[in-house]
């Protein structure tokens, strides 16, 4: 079967979630979902063929927590918006740094770590900023929870974006996104 996105909108039409068309036809058949767009894909059973969807509403309310953001390389680059927090070059090249390093005591929290390039960690070695005189823009924090975080690993299809109004309306810029299982 394929495996096509397919966006999935809560009952007030905000993104809920990225899945695939099995189980989108899942959602379907148990009439908890309902087709707002298809694509040209043809699904074909025994003995029936069924347009693909490529947005889908729930029929009832999903009520969505906001879980706090999971400390990892990938989530500190993109909260430093992949520049190097010392000089401020861009880079797909970053390395994480130790605001305090780890051997003085210093926690692996958001709060104590940041981008660096490979040569602004290296010239910081195991000092802090203010002794290896670097200073950083802003202090580092956690990131602030994003219920929409899962659309930065993709391509967002041109039929949704209709219904994620933060997007910028040209293609290829934030086209991101992640496919999960939606429950």
């Amino acid at each position: 079967m394929n495996r096509s996105p397919v966006l999935l909108l809560n009952q007030n039409y905000q993104p809920l979630n990225v899945c695939d068309v099995r189980r989108a036809f899942v959602l379907l058949g148990h009439g908890k979902a309902e087709t707002l767009e298809i694509t040209d894909t043809v699904i074909r059973s025994a003995y029936e063929e069924h347009a693909a969807p490529s947005i889908l509403r729930l029929l009832y309310m999903v009520k969505r927590p906001l879980h706090e953001r999971r400390l990892s390389r990938r989530e500190v680059f993109i909260r430093d918006r992949h520049t190097c927090q010392y000089c401020g070059k861009k880079s797909g090249h970053l390395t994480l740094d130790h605001v305090v390093p780890r051997s003085r005591g210093g926690e692996h929290s958001w709060t104590n770590i940041v981008s660096a390039c490979g040569r602004c960690n290296h010239r910081k070695a195991g000092r802090t900023p203010r002794e290896a005189n670097m200073l950083l823009p802003r202090d580092p924090a956690p990131p602030r929870p994003n219920p929409y975080a899962f659309f930065h690993a993709g391509r967002i299809q041109d039929q949704w974006r209709a219904y994620l109004p933060w997007m910028d309306s040209e293609p290829g810029i934030n086209d991101e996104y992640e496919v999960a299982g939606a429950d």
